[in-house]
């Protein structure tokens, strides 16, 4: 999972990129970016760390141009490389910039054509890149001095035909403009806005509406899938269709934990969302033991508190907040190696004595991956006097290894592959464990856009929906997810030279 967005303005863009990147920040805290463009030159600066760390003011004052793009990323397979770092750039056809979020399930056999038949060398791993030379090859044979939008929505269209999986994109096109475009199925999220300005109308794509609240862009819409949406230097807009046989079956982790509360993706309210899925863990709750003996409900902060405070308020029971929460540690789910994970949350957490002491704790959380993290929480409630710990999770199982832009490690690794609910609730120590149904999940999110029918639920019930999915893909994603691999990659970027601000001419 990654942050990407795009503007096209009437004066300088590196602020407003900036602006849009914090904001955008929960998506990635392993790397940032940002591509400008005056004139036909593109500067670029890029860089592991979060963004407040990569763009300083000698970096801002380089970064000129009303035209530009960002990222933030956080690190897939455990690689924590710099080299890996978006945008990339390709300086053929014209000059081409792209970031990208999500994953293209095919790009091992996408780079192989490339190298073969398209003459182009793949100088990374990130599959980003294969991205960027598949869209540069079909721009170039498009044969184009001077392209128009319909050859811009020509290459996406073969884009779309050549890979495989689910991927947002926002790119860059030297002296012409920004091109974005989403996977067929519309998994990964893509949003774009306007603002009037007395020099004209202004507008951003982005991740996230978030990212357009906050310079005070208007919300326009959703890119559909399989659409691409081309902004010339100009500000004119155009938008096709460029995909077939296309359907809407956004993440559903997004939702439950990837996006943030103040975000609307795909017409749903986020917020809103939560609060339905925190009413149907409370029906949940009635169903089961209509007798409960609940004391207290606390949120694990900070993706549960909508979910948590809506259970509390349809059961009757007392709402606390009983944890405190570091702000500079990060999410600890995107931190590659379980070491480093184990060691995040004693230092991201720590509990208010007084509202455990002699209650029966009804602790929620957003989602329960690899069970490290709560497991460890169950044993603070304990050590700070809770007379029992229930645990309950707003989201169902996850059993699955996403494919579609998500580093959730390989099945065996999640803690509730091959397990019950009550023997995850043992192995975390808890005294009860109640997730949440995958259809009231689903039903928690459509009541937001009836006309979602289908969702990539990949991590709940391994349908993968852009399909292409067989066993030796996922033995392949194992290797490379497992945390000894993990561990392998941390020690090997270590080593890599991070300096990576440049001016591209």
């Amino acid at each position: 999972m990654c942050g990407i967005v795009g503007i096209v303005a009437k004066s300088n863009v590196n602020q407003t990129i900036f602006d849009a990147l914090t904001v955008l920040q929960h998506r990635g805290q392993d790397a940032a970016g940002m591509v400008t463009c005056e004139g036909n030159r593109f500067f670029l600066r890029k860089d592991n760390g979060l963004v407040n760390e990569v763009f300083r003011t000698r970096h801002m004052k380089r970064l000129a141009g009303n035209v530009g793009i960002g990222h933030v990323r956080y690190p897939t397979a455990g690689s924590s490389s710099s080299a890996e770092a978006q945008p990339f750039y390709v300086n053929s056809p014209y000059g081409i910039a792209l970031a990208h979020n999500g994953n293209l399930t095919n790009a091992d056999d996408v780079a192989e054509q490339m190298f073969r038949a398209d003459l182009r060398h793949i100088n990374t791993t990130s599959d980003s890149e294969v991205l960027l030379n598949v869209l540069a090859h079909e721009l170039q044979l498009q044969g184009k001095l001077k392209p128009q939008a319909e050859d811009m929505f020509a290459a996406v269209q073969r884009v779309h035909e050549r890979c495989k999986g689910g991927y947002a994109a926002v790119a860059l096109i030297t002296g012409y403009g920004m091109l974005a475009f989403r996977d067929p199925h519309g998994i990964r999220p893509l949003i774009y806005g306007k603002r009037e300005t007395k020099s004209g109308t202004e507008y951003m794509v982005a991740s996230e509406s978030v990212a357009l609240d906050i310079s005070g862009f208007e919300r326009v819409r959703d890119i559909a899938p399989g659409e691409a949406i081309y902004i010339d230097m100009a500000g004119n807009v155009s938008t096709q269709q460029c995909a077939e046989n296309t359907t809407l079956a956004p993440c559903l982790f997004e939702y439950v934990y990837l996006a943030r509360p103040d975000s609307i993706i795909d017409e749903v309210n986020v917020h809103i969302s939560r609060m339905r899925m925190g009413k149907k863990l409370a029906d949940k709750i009635r169903r089961e033991r209509p007798d409960h003996d609940i004391d207290v409900i606390i949120p694990i902060p900070d993706t549960s508190r909508t979910s948590a405070m809506e259970m509390a308020k349809e059961l009757g029971v007392t709402f606390r907040e009983g944890f405190i929460k570091n702000r500079y540690i990060g999410r600890t789910f995107i931190m590659p190696g379980q070491v480093q994970r184990k060691k995040s949350v004693r230092r991201k957490l720590n509990p208010i004595g007084m509202e455990f002491k002699d209650k029966v704790v009804m602790l929620v959380d957003d989602s329960i991956v690899r069970g490290t993290t709560s497991s460890q929480i169950v044993q603070m409630a304990r050590d700070v006097g809770a007379k029992k710990v229930y645990f309950a999770s707003a989201a169902p199982p996850v059993k699955f290894p996403n494919v579609y832009g998500i580093d959730m490690p390989a099945a065996e690794e999640l803690i509730a592959h091959g397990r019950t609910d009550k023997e995850i609730g043992e192995e975390i120590g808890c005294d009860w464990m109640i997730y949440q149904e995958l259809d009231d999940l689903k039903q928690s999110v459509s009541e937001g856009n009836p006309s979602i029918t289908e969702f990539d639920t990949c991590v709940f019930d391994g349908q993968y929906v852009a399909g292409d999915i067989d066993e030796d893909y996922l033995k392949r994603l194992k290797a490379a997810r497992n945390d000894s691999a993990k561990g392998k990659n941390k020690k090997a970027s270590s080593n890599e030279s991070s300096n990576l601000c440049s001016k591209i001419d």
